[in-house]
């Protein structure tokens, strides 16, 4: 790979996903919202959740912390095949989480990804994901609760 914008292009996708997944785990849901193009997509089809733009992602986001209490989300790079101003790549995911009604979850997923080179960088035109294995026993652990103060 001695193009050097081909390796720019590999190395803007990356950190897109990267973003991603920061804000994921930070429930910054209006920041995923401008990982998007104005009409992208998020498909999640176990959830079942097809969110189509970033007004409604953005909205989705903010029932999240009604129905989830905790998410851990791991992101593995995959492949990423440019094409001029558009590009498409897998992304594979391992998770770790509990729903605000007591169900546990462990599972191992890949988005399916659409990227478009926009004015503000590469963004996702589609993101589909994928779970591959789930594991709903429920969680012997929990998130850390604050120390008292003594």
């Amino acid at each position: 790979m001695s193009d050097f914008r081909a390796i720019a292009d590999r190395v803007e996708i990356e950190a897109l996903r990267g973003e991603f997944t920061d804000a994921v785990m930070l429930r910054d849901y209006d920041r995923i919202a401008l990982l998007f193009t104005p009409d992208g997509a998020w498909r999640m089809p176990n959830i079942p959740v097809e969110l189509e733009g970033r007004e409604p992602i953005r909205a989705w986001g903010r029932r999240v912390p009604d129905l989830v209490d905790f998410l851990v989300q791991n992101t593995h790079p995959g492949v990423i095949r440019i094409d001029g101003d558009t590009a498409s790549g897998r992304a594979y995911v391992s998770e770790v989480g509990r729903g605000r009604d007591g169900r546990g979850g462990l599972n191992y997923a890949i988005y399916h990804d659409r990227y478009q080179r926009t004015d503000d960088g590469w963004r996702f035109a589609e993101r589909v994901y994928e779970v591959r294995y789930e594991d709903a026993s429920p969680l012997a652990g929990s998130p850390p609760r604050p120390a008292e103060d003594a």
